[in-house]
């Protein structure tokens, strides 16, 4: 896992006053891969993933290394001109905007009406649903739509490494299936994910490397097939097999 790391997250810390949300982690995402953060409410996952995005209003120690650049201390909107796009928990649809303005919003750093076509265009090849809800109001779509146009919206940029923050949160199981075998379809293309998640098992039958977060520690890391077959780490975190 230390060669050929699009991401490297070295020692960090997170702070709200005096709670520290993550003390000292240390990860690595390799180019073209997905990378599961598991981990229960409270473990840290979503404040990673928002220092990672350079939304988090925290005191933060440590380094957060984007092809080998100290990120951590730059702005949002640099950090997503960089190449860094995240869908958040609660997907953060705009109310009052269609689902293709909503997905042009993602868009609004591509340069040139042609690019700007192509990203919709890979947006709706990757879910057809949102191509046919494209004139309704994006507030009125379903969970599940609502989830992938989340998703559509930050790849609207064209982005190299993807965020994804609990995507399969508050979904029907057929519907995450979906949700999941879409982010395999976005790895295959070449984008790097790095994915936080409660849903554990069906995460880990994607992704190529995990880590346990547990009170803002890295508690375990592994390939996923290790950590499928840890017996003790599956009744502690993945619950029983169904």
């Amino acid at each position: 896992m230390k060669n050929n790391n699009l991401l490297e997250i070295r020692n960090l810390s997170v702070s709200y006053g005096a709670i520290r949300a993550l003390k000292g982690i240390s990860m690595d995402v390799p180019t073209g891969k997905i990378v599961v953060v598991l981990g229960a409410n409270g473990a840290g996952k979503t404040t990673m993933m928002r220092t990672l995005s350079g939304v988090v209003q925290a005191s933060t120690s440590g380094e957060i290394l984007y092809k080998g650049q100290n990120i951590k201390s730059k702005e949002a909107h640099r950090i997503a001109r960089m190449g860094i796009s995240q869908s958040p928990e609660g997907r953060y649809i705009l109310a009052g905007l269609t689902t293709e303005e909503n997905l042009k919003v993602g868009g609004v750093s591509v340069r040139g009406k042609a690019a700007l076509n192509a990203s919709f265009a890979e947006v709706y090849s990757l879910f057809p649903i949102l191509e046919e809800r494209k004139n309704q109001q994006a507030t009125t779509l379903s969970g599940g739509e609502q989830q992938m146009l989340a998703i559509g919206r930050a790849l609207m940029m064209k982005p190299q490494l993807l965020l994804l923050d609990e995507p399969s949160l508050g979904l029907a199981p057929l519907i995450i299936k979906s949700i999941f075998e879409a982010v395999k379809k976005i790895s295959a293309s070449g984008v790097t994910v790095l994915m936080v998640e409660q849903n554990a098992r069906q995460s880990l039958l994607i992704a190529d490397y995990a880590y346990v977060l547990e009170l803002g520690n890295v508690k375990s890391e592994g390939s996923a097939d290790e950590l499928l077959a840890d017996e003790e780490l599956v009744s502690a975190y993945l619950g029983k097999k169904k």
